[in-house]
């Protein structure tokens, strides 16, 4: 065990030979650190926190009450391979949220990136790939294999079924069920999720240049409402057409390789 004279352990947590914790880390009461789980300098586990398997989390994140961040992967065929859980810095993981390590068929990583807020009860499946400043509200689940882009936000009770991607900057509406890809910048909601425009409003926070926005909706119009052939076609034909960098992200989103269909406006 290597734990940094700085670090403050509570007389009750059970830190494992083998752990790693850096300087200025606290480990609450009632915690729980595998020997092969890595604690950066400043991480702050509050109480009653599970760390398990081959997991790492990044300086200054916090994590709150009955998290269990490194546990198996709730997939069968899973079979104790070497897989890693990858935590970037200045998350704030909340109560009982759960991260999987990953598999075999994910490359064995699970990874999340920096200054992510992952709200009561969200759950980060077994090969997800998390970006930078994601928010995941109350209650919603990853399922295994999801890529989630930078700055996307997924609403409270929605679900993402495996193997789809949330582009970057997209929002997810509350209760919304995502069984295929969501493009970026796009706003998606409804029991199955429907295209129903832009994220203008996160847009605006990101203080997007206006005539970027606006290429970024002929783009999207065109490709989604316009034109012969499949969505992806039409992509193909848009990247031509729209150089500025919003627009280009939808196209390098769409174009990239996937096993889901996009999520489209309402027929």
């Amino acid at each position: 065990m290597a734990v940094d004279p700085s670090a403050r352990i509570h007389p009750s947590a059970i830190v494992e030979d083998g752990a790693e914790i850096g300087a200025n880390a606290v480990v609450g009461p009632f915690c729980s650190v595998g020997p092969h789980a890595t604690l950066a300098a400043g991480v702050e586990l509050r109480s009653h926190v599970v760390v398990e398997g081959r997991t790492s989390i990044g300086e200054g994140t916090r994590v709150w009450p009955f998290a269990v961040l490194g546990a198996q992967p709730q997939d069968l065929k899973y079979a104790g391979e070497d897989s890693r859980l990858e935590i970037g810095a200045r998350n704030m993981i909340r109560e009982h949220v759960t991260m999987n390590l990953g598999t075999e068929g994910g490359g064995y990583l699970t990874k999340v990136g920096d200054g992510c807020l992952f709200m009561a009860s969200t759950h980060v499946g077994h090969d997800c790939i998390v970006g930078d400043g994601v928010i995941i509200a109350n209650n919603a689940p990853l399922g295994g294999h999801v890529i989630v882009e930078d700055r996307a936000i997924i609403g409270g009770n929605a679900a993402v079924h495996q193997h789809s991607r949330i582009g970057r900057g997209a929002i997810v509406g509350g209760l919304t069920g995502v069984e295929r890809d969501v493009i970026p910048y796009a706003s998606v909601t409804g029991d199955r999720a429907r295209l129903a425009g832009l994220n203008l409003v996160g847009l605006r926070r990101a203080r997007a240049d206006r005539s970027h926005i606006s290429d970024l909706r002929a783009c999207v119009d065109f490709i989604f409402t316009e034109g012969e052939g499949n969505v992806a076609a039409r992509a193909a034909e848009a990247a031509e057409r729209w150089a500025t960098p919003l627009a280009a992200d939808v196209c390098r989103f769409m174009l990239a390789e996937s096993s889901r269909h996009f999520v489209t406006p309402k027929g």
